[in-house]
């Protein structure tokens, strides 16, 4: 809660937080869009493979885009203007640069920039939670080799919830689950580019006049972008995904803890510290009362009678027994909370939640029955949905992360369904990674 004086200090001696952007859609933007009201922070350098359309994007979030641009990047250090770049790694030579955004929600390019950046001793804050969830545990390692900080990004939903474990862990109480709320039905997984929209209830006309990504929307409506979050969430707190995948329980507000508590105490979880779903929609379609589609919650549980009793006199939501509670985070706003977590690493050296384990995966599962010689289009696309597992069974089983099922050729059928493996497939370019998550392999727990 002193971040703000932190800040206001570097600004008195002239002294700003220098920031490099990767990426300059719609999440950099709203960075942008923050960012320029906050005396102290300096975005030096952006890049993007398409430097017009970030120029657009400055342009659309309000910046005077006559005079905010810089000719070179020692002509952004010394003006406080913002250089624009096609190169990443041009970010990572301007020895001025505090911190990198990495918000390109590629999973190869950012695990890459962001091994990148810590090599050079900059902060990451990682807003492109696929390439946490494919090899985060191995860039926070790196991190702290480097005496840097690998953090997930305030305001996205993963650090949201990480912030809420962090708050009931330190007030000793005993965390029984967490997870987000999202509009979900069980068919909602086969959903695919050409039919996602009808999920939304927009017409073709809404869609056309909109800058919308049908993959991207698609990634969020067939829970792949839930396994994602999950899947990061558990490597950074521990807790667990369910062996099957998240199970997306239909729940409204008042119900959290009733619903999300161990089948032995009348819950629906099989057991204690896991993460999953509240969906706000009930398998029939109808909305489910009071649901907290873009909240955030943990479930807990009283320690002895003296807190039991505590949770109803202030009011807290609890379940009949009156032992099981709930808290919340009614919203979250993505990039325009963000600089929360750039001013946390750089200015207090602390990440707002990182990977430091490797609890869970988000493995490639078959909408449909594939053939072999087949390509996958990977997240939101048309062959594959991303189910979150433990680690230790998706490494069991050579499971193929969803971070790689991207333009990839089947060698293998694979039934609706099913987990694609590894062996199914024709990886090309990408042993990097594979060497990462390699050295990944000493976090697991094999006991799980």
């Amino acid at each position: 809660m002193n971040l703000s004086n932190m800040l206001s200090a570097r600004s008195k001696i002239k002294k700003p937080v220098r920031i490099g952007l990767v990426g300059a859609g719609k999440f950099g933007s709203m960075i942008l869009s923050q960012t320029r009201h906050i005396e102290g922070i300096v975005i030096t350098a952006v890049a993007d493979l398409d430097v017009q359309k970030a120029r657009e994007s400055f342009h659309r979030v309000g910046w005077d885009t006559s005079n905010c641009f810089a000719t070179s990047a020692n002509d952004a250090v010394i003006s406080g203007k913002t250089w624009l770049t096609e190169n990443a790694e041009d970010l990572c030579k301007i020895p001025e640069i505090e911190c990198i955004i990495e918000a390109t929600g590629h999973p190869l390019f950012g695990v890459r920039h962001a091994l990148m950046a810590i090599e050079s001793a900059k902060h990451v804050v990682m807003v492109n939670v696929e390439a946490d969830v494919l090899c985060g545990p191995y860039l926070n390692q790196k991190a702290e080799e480097n005496n840097v900080v690998f953090s997930m990004a305030y305001g996205d939903q993963p650090a949201a919830i990480c912030e809420l474990v962090d708050w009931v862990r330190t007030n000793g109480l005993e965390l029984i689950a967490a997870g987000k709320g999202m509009n979900f039905q069980p068919h909602y997984r086969y959903s695919t580019p050409d039919t996602v929209w009808e999920y939304f209830g927009w017409s073709d006309e809404e869609v056309a006049a909109g800058d919308f990504n049908p993959k991207m929307y698609n990634s969020f409506t067939d829970g792949t972008k839930a396994a994602i979050e999950m899947a990061a969430v558990a490597n950074a707190t521990g807790l667990d995904c369910p062996n099957n995948g998240l199970a997306f329980y239909p729940t409204g507000l008042h119900d959290l803890a009733r619903v999300f508590k161990p089948a032995k105490d009348g819950g629906r979880l099989p057991k204690s510290g896991l993460l999953d779903i509240a969906a706000s929609r009930e398998p029939d379609g109808r909305d489910v009362y009071n649901n907290i589609c873009y909240g955030m919650f943990v479930t807990f549980r009283a320690p002895n009678e003296y807190s039991r009793d505590c949770f109803r006199q202030y009011g807290l939501l609890t379940d009949i027994s009156g032992w099981y509670a709930s808290m919340w985070r009614p919203f979250h706003m993505i990039g325009l909370e963000t600089n929360t977590s750039v001013m946390s690493a750089v200015l207090r050296n602390e990440p707002t939640g990182a990977s430091r384990l490797w609890n869970a995966d988000a493995v490639a599962t078959a909408k449909r029955d594939l053939a072999a010689g087949e390509m996958l289009d990977g997240e939101g696309g048309y062959c594959v949905w991303a189910k979150a597992i433990p680690a230790s069974l998706s490494y069991k089983t050579s499971a193929l992360p969803i971070g790689l099922a991207h333009n990839v050729k089947l060698k293998n059928p694979i039934r609706k369904d099913e987990i694609v493996k590894i062996c199914d497939v024709e990886l090309v370019d990408v042993n990097d990674i594979m060497a990462f998550r390699k050295k990944m392999e000493h976090l697991l727990n094999q006991d799980k």
